[in-house]
């Protein structure tokens, strides 16, 4: 992961050099110790307040260059509107629209984590830095030539002035955790898939060890004794071969129960040998949304050492057009020993999710699982890129996962399951089809994979192909790879299963 910022905490004082970051709400109040770093300067911010008829709206910006009175090369004044109505969603957010005022060549600055009632609480300035940890991403290393003007300086410094520097960098802590794991999927997204191939994917995860997460990697002599033909089935065009990988995370008590994270990693997708068309199929490496998602969700579990057992399983695949490829029409025999016809071979990521579902299910008994899927263009017709689907056999986890994803931003909406659309993927020869057609295509997708959860297991299922990748970029996201996910699961697990 890019260590892209170097970010500390201090006191309020004056900074003799770099920028100055400061917050307004919208009546153009500053906090006491702001008011006195930028006294010799009030009247000039006044005055190109009015200029620019800048207000303090939540999201609005002011910048001075070179103001006269201060020691700094430049004065950044971020509007936070109507400060009763901030949530711990937007200071992330201020965090990132903080950072991305700086210049492209400042190398320092300094942000006072202030409203004009005074000094943020601890939570709400560590909400902040979380926001400029996110918003410093960016993924380049492939970048041999850039112009002179367009390279960072080597070393990026951000000091976040607060009133309790040691209740901040405790609370920070936590929240380093969580966007090193945000970090880390955005990384595995953004990757080639001439670089990120099943076996590379894999090789990457063994790096979790070193947090203390349990990673077995399953190959595929093992993935055919369990049987998990429908998985394989996918991978078998590839010259690269697929791979499972099981995550564990004991921070809860040792009977306790797991909470499950499943993770679609199809690490390129051609369609098979229903092949898609060339144009955009380059954006198909990141058809690992999900598995890089239950990664960086289980690196944020084991860095914060939060206080739950927790599994991760991701199934890693290649779907490529080849003499040895699965064919339409074909029948395979999936873990679950239901039967599956493969109508479409780019409908692959239902037939991994089933396997590796199941599979999860059987061997750790879960409290609830949750999968998380790139899983179909219908999704984005229906919801754009602004939310996920959500489906889910459990109201009480839906609406956790609603709660959860307000809270953090990453918002889902409830989609429908229902055996009227079950029947659509009946088969005339086997137990199912895996596809039921273009007309909802989003829920028979998810009633597919509902056929491996059972009644009895809490399970919701994310499909994130219009948030995983390609999405809507914001103050705290210019990646391409977004992350998504990592800090809505991440929320859902601290808030309601965390002992």
């Amino acid at each position: 992961m890019p260590d892209a910022l170097k970010l500390g905490f201090g006191p309020f004082a004056a900074p003799t050099r770099g920028v100055l970051v400061v917050f307004c709400d919208d009546s153009l109040k500053f906090g006491p110790a702001t008011r006195k770093a930028i006294a010799p300067a009030a009247g000039l911010a006044a005055r190109a307040a009015k200029a620019e008829a800048f207000t303090g709206k939540n999201g609005s910006a002011l910048e001075l260059v070179v103001p006269e009175g201060l020691k700094v090369a430049r004065l950044v004044v971020i509007g936070v509107g109507k400060t009763a109505e901030l949530k711990p969603k937007d200071f992330v957010s201020l965090g990132g629209l903080a950072l991305g005022k700086l210049p492209k060549s400042a190398a320092e600055a300094c942000a006072f984590a202030e409203l004009p009632g005074g000094a943020m609480r601890a939570d709400d300035a560590a909400d902040l830095a979380q926001g400029l940890q996110l918003r410093a991403y960016a993924f380049d290393r492939y970048k041999t030539k850039r112009k002179d003007d367009d390279k960072p300086p080597a070393n990026r410094k951000m000091t976040v002035a607060v009133g309790d520097v040691a209740a901040a960098r405790s609370a920070y802590a936590a929240r380093a955790a969580v966007a090193g794991g945000v970090l880390l999927a955005r990384d595995l997204v953004n990757e080639p898939a001439n670089v990120l191939c099943p076996e590379e994917f894999a090789r990457r995860v063994g790096a979790l060890k070193k947090l203390g997460v349990a990673v077995e990697v399953l190959d595929v002599a093992k993935l055919k004794r369990l049987g998990m033909n429908a998985l394989l089935g996918v991978g078998q065009g590839s010259a690269h071969e697929s791979r499972v990988v099981v995550m564990r995370w004991n921070g809860g008590k040792k009977a306790d129960a797991p909470v499950a994270f499943i993770g679609k990693g199809v690490c390129f997708d051609t369609g098979g040998i229903s092949i898609k068309g060339a144009a955009g199929m380059e954006d198909m490496k990141g058809d690992m949304a999900g598995a890089a998602c239950v990664t960086g969700l289980m690196h944020a579990l084991a860095a914060r050492k939060a206080k739950v057992n927790a599994v991760g399983v991701i199934g890693l695949v290649e779907n490529m057009p080849d003499g040895k490829a699965q064919r339409p029409g074909d029948i395979v025999k999936s873990m679950s020993g239901q039967t599956v016809e493969i109508i479409n071979t780019d409908a692959e990521g239902r037939l991994v999710l089933g396997d590796v579902i199941w599979y999860a299910h059987q061997r750790f008994k879960p409290k609830f699982m949750v999968d998380l899927a790139t899983l179909t263009g219908a999704i984005i017709v229906a919801l754009g890129h602004e939310y996920a689907g959500m489906f889910a056999n459990n109201d009480q986890l839906a609406e956790r996962l609603s709660k959860a994803g307000e809270l953090t931003g990453e918002v889902v909406w409830r989609m429908p399951l229902a055996k009227e659309y079950d029947k659509l993927i009946d088969s005339k020869f086997a137990d199912m089809k895996n596809t039921g057609g273009r007309m909802g295509g989003a829920i028979t997708a998810a009633q597919f994979i509902k056929r491996f959860v059972s009644d009895k297991t809490p399970w919701a299922h994310l499909d994130i192909a219009g948030t995983g990748f390609d999405s809507r970029q914001n103050d705290i996201n210019k990646s391409w790879g977004s992350g998504w996910g990592v800090r809505l699961l991440d929320r859902l697990v601290k808030d309601y299963y965390e002992k």
